[in-house]
């Protein structure tokens, strides 16, 4: 009989995927460095609390969308090699999951860094 698995077997088992996720797919070769640009900048620009809580829940709902894409991807590959309507149609929405909160997150960003710089320079 397994043993229960406890907080820390799990939070193993969430690192590990995202050790399998991050470097398998280019996505996160774009959004990494988006996000990283994104919170320097808000750094400089000093943005509040609430504005550093807007822009970490943003940048994290795409990261955590990539990190559920891949997934589907992965069981997607792992049920059928060959062509399935279905399974496109699957990965498709699964992509355009991500692309939704990837636009979303950048609206989010504009307009929280282009209030900033309105402020630091004075125009509004």
């Amino acid at each position: 009989m397994a043993r229960p698995r406890t907080f820390i077997d799990k939070f193993g088992d969430a690192f590990r995927g995202i050790a399998r996720a991050v470097p398998g797919q280019s996505s996160f070769a774009v959004h990494i460095p988006a996000a990283l640009g994104t919170l320097a900048l808000a750094a400089v620009l000093r943005v509040s609390l609430i504005e550093w809580c807007v822009l970490a829940g943003a940048i994290g709902a795409v990261l955590a969308a990539e990190v559920l894409n891949t997934s589907i991807e992965m069981l997607a590959k792992a049920v059928t090699q060959e062509f399935d309507p279905y399974v496109r149609d699957a990965l498709d929405i699964a992509s355009a999951g991500v692309m939704v909160t990837v636009i979303t997150a950048v609206v989010v960003g504009t307009l929280l860094i282009g209030n900033r710089v309105g402020i630091l320079f004075g125009m509004w």
